[in-house]
Order: structure tokens, then C-alpha cells, then sequence
């Protein structure tokens, strides 16, 4: 148990290694857009599927309520909450649309879209971000392995090199709260 257990911690430690030495000046990018848009008054929209539907909730969550510091509470919505909605959607349009029709609902010009896909081709994540791109939305993936077809539709696609999808979430929760620790900086 004890070398299954210490496996696992490398497998997590080579993921972050990977994330030190390739994605540091990218999530910078990445904070500074969100931090811009949300500065002029726009939201954040995020949404996946699985844990990653859960890590949409946790970061619109810590945008919504407060990470660390005291601050106002800031404007993100997770588009995998409203059961009714992706219920609605998924009978009448398809579950690839789930995600796509609530950012056609609720997106405007500069808001940030967020799409997290471990593997970067989840169909009714890649929709969601091409109907941000078509608002005119600024877009941001969270992504594993290559990328996938989240290369071409993100604005700034950040891909955790890595091929085991726990370790890919892992970085992305990471990647979430350090998005929220600069937004707290900054508010």
C-alpha cells in the first residue's frame, strides 16, 4: 500500500513539474484576461463534465463568495448547476448543446468563457467555447494531454502535459486557485 500510495504522489509531483517548467508565464496570461474583463465589468461562465462540472462550480464558487481575502463578490456562473436548464437543453437540443445554448443565453461581448476538458474533446465543451468565440467572448481552456481540439478554439488553451486524467484535474484545481489568488490580489 505504501509504494501504491507513494506512486501516486510522484505521478502528482511529475504533473506539477511539468506544470513549473512549461505553464507558468501562460497562466499569468491567462490571469491578467480574466482580471481585465472582470475589472470592466464583465463574468466568467465556466463548465465540464465529471470533476471538471465540479471544478467549474468550485472556481465560480470561490469568484462568487471569497477565496482568501475580504472582497466584494465577483460575477462567474458554473453552466453545469442548473438542472433544468441542461435537462431543457439536452431533450430539445442534444447533450452536445448543453453548454453551448447557456453561453448563447447568458454571454455578452468580454465576458470569459471557460471550458475544462481532461482531454481537450469534449464535444459539448468545444460547442460551449465556439458559441463564446462567436459572442465575441474571450476564451480560456483547461486541458490535458495534447490539448486536443481545445487548441484551435481557445484564445489560450492550458494543456497540463500530462496523459493520467486525476493528474490532469489536479493541476487544473491548482491552475483554478491560483486564478482566484490573483483575482483576490487585485479586488
Amino acid at each position: 500500500m505504501e509504494q501504491f500510495i507513494l506512486t501516486e504522489i510522484n505521478e502528482h509531483r511529475q504533473a506539477l513539474d511539468a506544470v513549473l517548467a512549461q505553464l507558468v508565464p501562460v497562466i499569468g496570461e491567462a490571469a491578467k484576461n480574466v482580471i481585465n474583463a472582470v475589472k470592466k465589468g464583465n463574468k466568467v461562465l465556466i463548465f465540464g463534465n465529471g470533476g471538471s462540472a465540479a471544478d467549474a462550480q468550485h472556481i465560480a464558487a470561490e469568484f462568487t463568495g471569497r477565496f482568501v481575502k475580504e472582497r466584494r463578490g465577483l460575477p462567474a456562473i458554473a453552466l453545469t448547476t442548473d438542472t433544468s436548464a441542461m435537462t431543457a437543453i439536452s431533450n430539445d437540443y442534444g447533450y452536445a448543446r448543453i453548454f453551448a445554448r447557456q453561453v448563447e443565453a447568458l454571454a455578452v461581448p468580454g465576458d470569459v468563457v471557460i471550458g475544462i476538458s481532461t482531454s481537450g474533446n469534449s464535444e459539448n465543451v468545444i460547442k460551449g467555447l465556439e458559441a463564446g468565440k462567436q459572442i465575441g467572448c474571450y476564451t480560456l481552456g483547461l486541458s490535458g494531454r495534447d490539448g486536443g481540439a481545445m487548441n484551435s478554439l481557445c484564445d489560450l488553451n492550458i494543456v497540463i502535459p500530462v496523459n493520467t486524467t486525476a493528474r490532469v484535474q489536479e493541476m487544473h484545481i491548482l491552475i483554478g486557485h491560483i486564478l482566484c489568488a490573483a483575482i483576490d490580489n487585485e479586488f
